[in-house]
């Protein structure tokens, strides 16, 4: 029976895109209510599905959006089991890479993904080879020709090229790849073996991109080359917003959709969603201000007309800062504004580390959430992360529906291992877990003991399996140091059992990010600091055209366009720059808007 809804659910404008039959470039403005319509996309074209072969996949920016978005398609009471939800990474590795490396003789005897831990540690061992170059210098991403590399300091280019020279090589020798490897590979497979394309074509009626501004050239050509092998028979369905494209070093941008025609080989209809459900009148104003391309915003929330308080300071001292931060929580917090709707933000997590510990000090009656406070490692294709999920969340009915999927994620990754895991339900891989119990207090070693006792009441020996060690092994190394490094910074309690659990709770405190991590949130109250010139735009981007400003507007537009109702912004004085530079000045982009701020 195909998915209906009513007016009430969704605008005309979400309607109508919804309905679209054909391919479709759908940009959307902030607040626009973007994941509802891709949710209900999914939903209706997974309900008009005429064969049970056929696939909707959905490809998503973090696994983060694909579960809620999962969650939420299966909320509205739709079956999801010909739905396939994941980041280009994973759909790649599953749908290419897996069931064709033996066409690629790079990978065609095995591989490996090494995780993020690993990769650092491999290439700060590599950078002691080169002198002047860091771990830090070595941001890459592949185009189907090569890598390019994301250090914008040309004179390293030669001594960075030697370090990836190397690592390559050892990589190879070990038969691991990294997360660009998997794009190069993929795209390298589905143009050697047009096959794979057609196979993936016949299989995939939709395929959806959401946040497509953040989508690398390598990506964009592994859809198109499925889409056109399709004829029209696969179609594309679009969604994002240009001027939130802040992902440029890593080789993300946001392609016309005269280009992306062009690619596809198909046609593609142009729409918007212009109407912002999310901030008020006043707040939609500011942040417009920053815009690189021109975009319709229409405020149609319900608390449009609220009185926002926007304000700037420009006079706090960098020692300052964190007693400024105190003030506006405590402040926010006595106007009403729960924990969960406050957002503290900075353009670099370096300049965030050591302030939650102490805004956590200063302010002990608030949590606070944030990926710098991950206690493990989150390596999404790692089967110990994965099987972590299940141990780490408690059985109950909100969690339910959730917990299955990720108990048959596991039984299909056990089988893809090659052990026998064919009689095994998630029903009866979720009664094993319930079923051990423990008292270890220590994150790391309750995880050690849990997977343990859960693999032993399974009946499976999984130290005999190569990759699965090489998995247990990573995990529990990077999770280890992780584990360490924050409480070298302070986080004693980082380790311990109950914060290990409240990574996969839901939202719960004061959330503490970067601008680039916290894009597509929202909350009711935003308050960013470091908006300085080098930070925003980074150093390294002043060196364009622009001097930076096009960096420097994308990165104040979703600052901006995260905030409900209130918004707070610093910049403050006395930040040293490196090398005896002095300090850094304001963000000159910012400090240039005339506005009539809110003292506060």
């Amino acid at each position: 029976m195909t998915f209906v809804w009513t007016e009430k659910e969704l605008s005309a404008e979400q309607s109508d895109a919804v309905r679209e039959e054909r391919s479709i470039f759908l940009v959307a403005c902030p607040g626009s209510g973007k994941t509802r319509t891709l949710t209900y996309k999914i939903a209706y074209e997974l309900s008009r599905l005429d064969s049970n072969r056929k696939f909707v996949v959905a490809l998503t920016y973090t696994h983060r959006a694909a579960d809620e978005i999962h969650e939420r398609i299966e909320g509205l009471g739709v079956d999801t089991s010909q739905l396939w939800i994941g980041t280009i990474h994973s759909f790649c590795l599953e749908w290419i890479l897996k069931p064709y490396a033996i066409y690629e003789p790079a990978i065609a005897h095995g591989f490996r993904i090494i995780d993020s831990h690993e990769q650092e540690k491999l290439l700060e061992e590599l950078c002691r080879t080169q002198r002047g170059i860091t771990y830090w210098d070595c941001d890459y991403y592949f185009t189907d020709q090569g890598y390019v590399l994301g250090c914008r300091d040309q004179s390293k280019h030669a001594r960075l090229q030697a370090i990836f020279a190397l690592y390559f090589q050892q990589l190879a020798d070990n038969r691991q790849i990294d997360f660009e490897l998997i794009l190069y590979y993929a795209s390298r497979l589905i143009r050697s073996q047009p096959q794979i394309a057609k196979v993936l074509a016949n299989i995939f009626q939709w395929v959806l991109i959401d946040e497509y501004q953040d989508t690398k050239r390598i990506q964009y050509e592994i859809v198109a080359a499925i889409v056109r092998a399709g004829a029209e028979r696969t179609q594309l369905f679009v969604v994002g917003d240009p001027n939130q494209a802040i992902f440029g070093s890593l080789g993300g941008f946001a392609m016309s959709v005269t280009e992306l025609q062009r690619l596809c080989g198909v046609p593609i209809k142009d729409r918007a969603l212009t109407e912002n459900y999310r901030s008020t009148d006043r707040l939609i104003r500011y942040f417009s201000n920053f815009t690189v391309q021109a975009t319709v915003i229409h405020g149609a929330g319900p608390d449009r007309a609220f009185s926002s308080t926007i304000s700037y300071n420009t006079v706090v001292g960098r020692d300052e800062v964190e007693a400024e931060l105190v003030r506006i929580i405590r402040l926010s917090a006595a106007q009403g504004v729960r924990p969960e709707q406050i957002c503290v933000l900075a353009p670099w997590w370096i300049l965030l580390a050591g302030v939650t510990r102490r805004l956590a000090g200063a302010l002990p009656e608030f949590h606070f959430d944030g990926p710098g406070m991950v206690p493990f490692s989150r390596d999404q294709e790692n089967f110990w992360y994965r099987l972590s999920r299940i141990a780490l969340t408690q059985a109950s009915p909100d969690q339910h529906v959730r917990r299955m999927r990720w108990a048959n994620e596991v039984i299909r990754d056990l089988g893809n291992e090659g052990l026998n895991a064919r009689g095994m339900t998630a029903k009866q891989l979720l009664r094993e877990s319930n079923s051990v119990l423990l008292a270890e207090t220590d994150g790391l070693q309750y995880l050690r003991l849990y997977f343990d006792a859960l693999m032993v009441r399974l009946g499976i020996d999984w130290q005999s399996h190569r990759l699965l060690n090489e998995h247990h092994r990573a995990f529990f190394d990077s999770s280890a140091a992780k584990v360490e490094r924050l409480r070298r910074e302070g986080s004693s309690y980082i380790g311990e059992i109950d914060f290990f659990r409240k990574v996969f709770q839901h939202r719960s405190g004061i959330t503490v990010n970067t601008i680039h991590g916290v894009k597509g949130a929202e909350f009711d109250v935003v308050i960013a600091f470091g908006l300085l010139q080098g930070m925003v735009p980074h150093f390294s981007e002043e060196d364009e055209a622009d001097g930076g400003v096009t960096s420097a507007k994308k990165l104040l537009y979703v600052v901006g366009s995260r905030a409900r109702k209130h918004l707070y912004l610093i910049s403050e004085q006395q930040r040293r720059r490196g090398g005896g530079r002095g300090a850094y000045p304001s963000t000159e982009i910012l400090a240039e808007y005339v506005f009539d701020y809110d003292a506060v």
